[in-house]
């Protein structure tokens, strides 16, 4: 999204198919790594401009002259009129909430303290211009120094003791954030080389199930999986896998929300459309391909609507889509 002026453009068109398709979008604001540009993108202005403090990435986070670059690329989307329906993005109900970025981490400073306050600071700035829309910061949920040494064991591999500069639970409570995020991959996150299937759900389990708790007890506030996925190119993977991780976090997801708990959705990294392999990774998944994972995305995003249909037309489209059935 720190594209030029095409390719807003671009994002006006998104947001009014996702409108006339009844889809709500989060949108990411930044991204910690350097696809489309990303947190390198605004340290390289500051550097080349001569007001850089530092080359370093990290300097994103605390470099005054890119905080400023950032707030001012802040305004500008949050108060932009798409110029296909006249409407501000701080006022379009398309727009369900913003990522303040997307994997936040400040690997120079593991106190957190740093990340803590960007996050403190940028979340204040967009409630100052847009109080309609929900906010997130998207983290991937790893626990930090002020966690508990019993949530710490919950991170995996070499996070256990390395959160790389986020902290789950601090991050979460800042009044501005509305709901939090976690992310989740087995894959590349388990420490052990080949992790079993077994091992990899285990892992799965407890670590959504944990940040649930942390919405019930320690936040008050809503839990999304925003990010789940299973490598295809894993040592032993068979499609079957995906089937039994995903019903897994959907099932502890759906047992938390039909008892008005923190657990509200997971959205799975990533669904991609036929004829569009060129932009596949190694979680990309076609669903028409794929007719039991179908089936189960189905299921749960109808028993999830059935708990809060919503109200008007939105909310007869869904129930009549899940009265269609399964196909």
């Amino acid at each position: 999204m720190e594209g030029n002026c095409g390719g807003v453009q671009a994002l006006d068109w998104v947001v009014v198919e996702a409108g006339r398709h009844g889809v709500r979008l989060i949108l990411s604001l930044a991204n910690n790594l350097e696809a489309y540009g990303g947190k390198t993108q605004y340290v390289r202005w500051a550097w080349e401009e001569g007001v850089g403090l530092s080359a370093s990435n990290d300097s994103f986070f605390y470099d005054p002259a890119i905080r400023d670059y950032f707030k001012a690329y802040l305004k500008t989307l949050l108060t932009r009129k798409n110029h296909l329906t006249g409407v501000e993005y701080r006022d379009d109900p398309t727009i369900l909430a913003w990522e303040l970025m997307n994997e936040p981490r400040c690997t120079t400073d593991p106190s957190g303290d740093t990340l803590q306050r960007w996050i403190e600071e940028m979340a204040a700035y967009v409630k100052s211009i847009d109080k309609k829309h929900l906010l997130t910061v998207g983290t991937e949920g790893f626990y930090g120094p002020t966690s508990p040494e019993s949530k710490r064991d919950v991170n995996p591999g070499v996070w256990k003791d390395n959160n790389y500069g986020s902290d789950f639970i601090r991050n979460a409570k800042i009044p501005d954030i509305d709901f939090a995020s976690i992310h989740l991959y087995p894959d590349t996150w388990l420490q052990k080389q080949h992790a079993t299937v077994n091992e990899k759900l285990q892992f799965v389990k407890r670590w959504v199930s944990s940040h649930i708790e942390d919405g019930d007890k320690e936040l008050n506030k809503p839990v999304l999986t925003t990010e789940f996925g299973l490598s295809h190119r894993a040592q032993g993977f068979d499609p079957s896998h995906r089937d039994v991780f995903y019903k897994a976090i959907y099932d502890i997801v759906y047992a938390s929300a039909s008892r008005g708990g923190a657990g509200a959705a997971a959205l799975v990294w990533q669904l991609a459309p036929e004829g569009m392999e060129e932009f596949h990774d190694d979680y990309s998944v076609v669903p028409s391909e794929h007719p039991s994972l179908r089936r189960l995305i189905k299921k749960q995003s109808c028993r999830l609507a059935k708990l809060r249909p919503g109200v008007g037309e939105e909310a007869k489209r869904v129930l009549a889509a899940c009265a269609a059935g399964s196909s």
